[in-house]
């Protein structure tokens, strides 16, 4: 159960007279100076996924926590305009800001990965073709694997991200292993860079520099700091 905490104003009719108390050395059971106090109170928070992607609510599950899946409805447009992490963050709070507008209340997780080659996006490949031509621009190269992480409070508006970057190291690829990896049986077509890191696409990697979450689409330690702004605890 995910749970937050909020602080209960002391009362003032009550005064402890610890001149006193030190005297007759009074001892009660986790008593602790006043200003040392505090008092919490517990309470459930609806928590939104702004996703209906299967890696992501994997991974809250995996976390045990309690949220409700509402998937944003945005177009997800490139502007050549702006740079790939821009670019993400902007499609990561436009999720956020489009499932904010349908609901009264509760946190939202909203988050985007791209694949960034040389400063060139992979996104999800429309077809098989797209799909091999990725993976031989990939073959021997470093990848960046960028997540932009939105959490909104839908009622105040209040917004917060964060900005994971993970390098990804490809082995050399020849021709019959991306065939074999095209007809192993994964879904590639709903992946971007057209691979999967907790599948058999681990077999094509060399090695990662950076948070292995990130590069399965929701960096886990990023967003939990970003929920303790919220008041919010995985934990």
């Amino acid at each position: 159960m995910v749970r937050i905490a909020k602080k209960k104003s002391l009362g003032s009719k009550k005064k402890l007279d610890y001149n006193n108390m030190k005297k007759k050395k009074v001892r009660r059971r986790g008593f602790r100076p006043l200003l040392h106090l505090r008092f919490h109170s517990m309470e459930a928070r609806q928590l939104i996924l702004a996703s209906r992607s299967p890696r992501r609510i994997g991974l809250l599950k995996m976390l045990g926590c309690n949220f409700e899946i509402i998937p944003s409805k945005i177009e997800e447009k490139i502007d050549s305009n702006l740079s790939p992490i821009e670019n993400v963050k902007n499609i990561s709070r436009l999720k956020a800001i489009d499932v904010a507008s349908r609901v009264s209340s509760g946190i939202i997780i909203a988050a985007d990965t791209d694949n960034v080659l040389k400063g060139e996006i992979l996104g999800k490949p429309k077809n098989k073709k797209e799909a091999r031509e990725m993976l031989r621009k990939t073959s021997g190269k470093i990848q960046q694997v960028i997540t932009v992480i939105t959490v909104m409070d839908a009622k105040t508006k209040k917004m917060l991200q964060d900005t994971i970057v993970t390098k990804v190291k490809f082995c050399k690829l020849n021709y019959n292993l991306i065939e074999r990896y095209l007809n192993c049986g994964e879904n590639l077509l709903d992946k971007a860079g057209a691979y999967a890191i907790q599948g058999k696409g681990a077999l094509l990697i060399e090695s990662i520099n950076g948070d292995y979450f990130n590069v399965v689409g929701l960096p886990l330690n990023a967003l939990n700091k970003l929920l303790e702004k919220f008041g919010v605890s995985l934990i």
